[in-house]
């Protein structure tokens, strides 16, 4: 059996930005920022992973994605937002977030982001802005 993959990486989350396309050259592109996350993510997960064998068949992604406290809010909403009361309703979409980490450790910690067969994802305020991910080898129950 694998052994699981957990990752912290500071900072805010970024996630998966809309493929643009270049007029000049006709092609599609992935945005410069979401590029970025997830270059910086798959090098993190390298280094975590160290060479042990890709993971292979059905597996479970769990994501946490702590963002920055605003500047501009009152001292009350601040409590709530560190408490998890208030929870971020703004960009990026959790859908996006979950594609960016999906992306970024394909080839990486998985043979094919195919594989997850299941993803938990939430967002959170935190005075520490960060990325928590975990993926397990999932069990196949009807087996």
């Amino acid at each position: 059996m694998t052994a699981p993959f957990e990752l912290v990486l500071a900072g805010d989350p970024v996630g998966k930005g809309r493929p643009r396309f270049s007029k000049a050259t006709g092609h599609v592109y992935t945005p410069e920022k979401s590029a970025r996350f997830e270059e910086r993510l798959a090098w993190a997960a390298q280094s975590v992973w160290q060479g042990k064998p890709l993971m292979d068949g059905q597996i479970i992604m769990f994501i946490n994605a702590y963002f920055s406290i605003p500047v501009s809010k009152p001292k009350d909403w601040k409590i709530r937002a560190m408490a998890g009361i208030v929870r971020p309703v703004k960009k990026p979409d959790i859908d996006n977030i979950v594609k960016g980490v999906a992306d970024a450790l394909n080839k990486v910690v998985y043979v094919d982001d195919t594989q997850i067969v299941m993803v938990k994802a939430a967002k959170f305020y935190s005075d520490k802005p960060r990325i928590e991910i975990s993926i397990y080898p999932s069990l196949d129950i009807h087996d």
